[in-house]
């Protein structure tokens, strides 16, 4: 990984590099024709002068390698070989003479006296103007290196000079690879894609993205993206290289977007999404290459310039509008404010307590099960009963297969129907189904009862059923998580859900209708607490938000939790419709949902999504709805209940009131709008052949 910065030619670092030229008097060797003057910078792969040529009295700056093997060397070789790729682009700090057979090797470049952008930005972020004209420059080097078939691969401001006019010329080319080859190049923390951060990565042109965007992100805000102190901490403390990178990778992919860079004054919103999808974790979602960034910033620019225009067009609307406003305002706001207004409202009002009561009686019902679960767990009769199952040698034999995820398919059977058949399962079955509450017993409130052992084997159940001997630790009411794994996946040692809660829900096998589950661990009686399983019940969730009353008014229930299945609808009218007439709900109903931003605000008009389905047409209308969130124990579930009421009835004959008003006024609007726009257009008219 690249931890070594472009040599300094400028502020601070040039006062230190005047400390110490005082204790080094001479460069490590003389370079024929040239003067050397002061020394400039060092590190690990050897030092900087500033010189002047003795004919020209041009300043350069010559770097010596200290070293001329191993990893300075190859550095040396390839950043010469990529400047001269590069030789006479004016982005690019240009390459004037390599000394290969000096002791120690040199090259000698162009002497940029402004120094790096990492210099400027340690002052403070760059207006947002200045920021992206500097991000274009850099973004043409970058496109005319790779035009040439060089990727930069260590893109970063101290990477980035600034020649007298303060433009940016691209340098340190010691990471760069060309477009053909395959070796992994390992860039800067935070500048880097993650994709990048693997030793056998092969180099891509959106590697070069990825920084562009950390950028230009650096630029506006003064921060670098994901950068934390306890990100760093936590990649710092890894034994190796391959682990430091594994855990950047990490952090990169797991954690949310930067948004730092859209609260900056003046920053728009086609600039901010330059910058997010520049910053991307997954390279398919980034900008391909480096001329999609510069044809997102000439659009970008196109509309800025339009904008003006658009502002004016918008001007002639916008007096008709007041126009329209003014008369639709004398003509109908009484009757608005008095009838439609106090209806309105009277109606969200009643949406807003029903959808209340709901999301209690939800609750409620959520909490039942909660507790239940928590009773049957308490028992230490069954506790018991799963320490002496799970410790009986034929038994932990038997589950070992079972659990194995590398055990035949043809072998699966035969053992599940042994397991199913073992004489101390079914004592603990038994001993199961005993306990169970009386009003939770399945198939009426609940769909069923079942308990896993520690490693997700499905061992008793209530109705029993051919998932005996089946494998669950996948299933999210196992391991905790807020989504289904594949079916082959096994939790580590230590995970597993740790208190009540609900799982992410699934569908049922037979009526394709949403199931979730209530699941609780199991723990021995030991002062350590040693895992035994879980405890969960399953009941359909159509069961839950139910509002008995007008047909016009009803009660939907949404998933908002994160995840795979995140804003779905649970529960809908139309969904007990078709299982009645059906008997089970067509496939399609998986995939309809809502989205956080379409969730019915109050005094807004909602449109109900089931209304697009092909049966249900009835829902297609206009509707007045308000939410409420299902909270169990004081927290939030993440459930939705949405009540809606349909507009028309809501509203009732006012809608009559209101038509004729606007009919008697609109006509006299259409007359001023018409002599409005005879006006307008008049004046364009004349103003355009000026």
């Amino acid at each position: 990984m690249s931890t070594a910065p472009t040599e300094p030619q400028d502020g601070p670092l040039r006062r230190r590099s005047q400390e110490m030229s005082r204790k080094k008097a001479h460069p490590p060797v003389d370079v024929p024709g040239y003067e050397p003057e002061n020394f400039l910078g060092g590190g690990a792969y050897g030092e900087v002068w500033v010189a002047r040529e003795r004919n020209t009295g041009r300043q350069v700056a010559i770097k010596f390698y200290a070293h001329r093997g191993g990893l300075d060397w190859s550095l040396l070789s390839r950043e010469v070989e990529k400047l001269a790729f590069l030789f006479a682009d004016r982005y690019v700090v240009q390459l004037l003479g390599v000394g290969w057979e000096s002791e120690p090797p040199y090259y000698i470049m162009e002497y940029l006296p402004k120094g790096s952008l990492a210099e400027r930005l340690g002052k403070g972020p760059l207006a947002v103007d200045e920021a992206v004209a500097m991000f274009r420059d850099v973004a043409t080097g970058l496109l005319h290196a790779h035009g040439k078939g060089v990727l930069h691969c260590d893109l970063k401001p101290a990477n980035i000079l600034l020649d007298e006019d303060d433009k940016p010329r691209l340098a340190d080319f010691g990471q760069s690879r060309l477009s053909n080859e395959q070796t992994p190049a390992l860039g800067t923390l935070y500048y880097m894609a993650p994709e990048q951060a693997d030793l056998e990565a092969a180099p891509d042109a959106r590697w070069d993205v990825y920084a562009l965007g950390a950028l230009l992100y650096q630029m506006l805000t003064g921060d670098l993206p994901h950068r934390s102190d306890a990100a760093a901490a936590e990649i710092q403390q890894a034994a190796d290289l391959p682990e430091r990178l594994a855990r950047y990778r990490r952090m990169i992919e797991q954690s949310p977007p930067p948004s730092a860079h859209r609260q900056v004054r003046g920053v728009d919103r086609a600039l901010a999404e330059i910058i997010d999808r520049g910053l991307a974790a997954d390279p398919a979602k980034r900008f391909p290459n480096v001329q999609a960034v510069l044809e997102a910033l000439d659009v970008r620019a196109a509309r800025r310039a339009r904008l003006p225009l658009t502002i004016l067009g918008a001007v002639g609307p916008a007096l008709l509008l007041a126009v329209v406003t003014w008369f639709a305002w004398q003509g109908f706001g009484t009757v608005m404010e008095r009838s439609d207004a106090a209806l309105t409202r009277q109606a969200l009002d009643s949406n807003e307590f029903a959808a209340q009561y709901v999301a209690r009686t939800a609750a409620n019902e959520l909490e039942k099960r909660f507790v239940a679960v928590e009773e049957v767990v308490g028992s230490w009769r069954f506790r018991r009963a799963i320490e002496e199952t799970l410790s009986r040698p034929e038994m932990r034999e038997l589950r070992a297969k079972l659990n194995d995820p590398d055990t035949p398919e043809e072998e699966l059977e035969p053992l599940r129907r042994q397991f199913r058949a073992d004489s101390g399962r079914k004592r603990l079955q038994d001993e199961f189904a005993a306990i169970l509450p009386g009003d939770l017993k399945p198939p009426d409130a609940v769909a069923s009862w079942f308990y896993c052992d520690p490693e997700g084997l499905s061992m008793v159940r209530v109705p029993e059923s051919q998932t005996l001997g089946v494998n669950f630790a996948w299933r999210s009411y196992f391991y905790g998580g807020s989504r289904d794994l594949e079916k082959s996946w096994r939790a580590p040692p230590g995970k597993h859900v740790e208190a009540t809660q609900l799982s992410a829900v699934f569908r049922s096998e037979a009526t394709y209708r949403w199931i979730v589950a209530v699941a609780t661990p199991v723990f021995d009686r030991s002062p350590e607490g040693k895992f035994l399983g879980v405890v969960a019940l399953t009941v359909e969730v159509g069961r839950f938000a139910e509002l008995r009353g007008r047909d016009d008014q009803f009660a939907v229930l949404v998933d908002c939790r994160e995840g795979d299945n995140e804003g779905l609808i649970l529960q809908h009218p139309l969904f007990d419709k078709l299982l009645r007439e059906k008997g089970k709900l067509p496939d399609r109903f998986k995939d309809y949902r809502i989205k956080t931003g379409d969730l019915p605000q109050r005094e807004e008009v909602y449109t109900d999504p089931m209304g697009a389905d092909p049966e249900g047409s009835e829902y297609n209308r206009q509707w007045l709805a308000c939410t409420e969130p299902v909270r169990v124990r004081g927290n939030d579930t993440g459930w939705i209940v949405i009540v809606q009421e349909a507009y028309a009835t809501a509203i009732g004959s006012t809608l009559q009131t209101l038509t004729e008003g606007l009919i008697r006024w609109g006509l006299l609007a259409l007359l001023m709008v018409a002599l409005m726009m005879t006006g307008l257009w008049g004046w364009a008219t004349r103003w355009s052949g000026k």
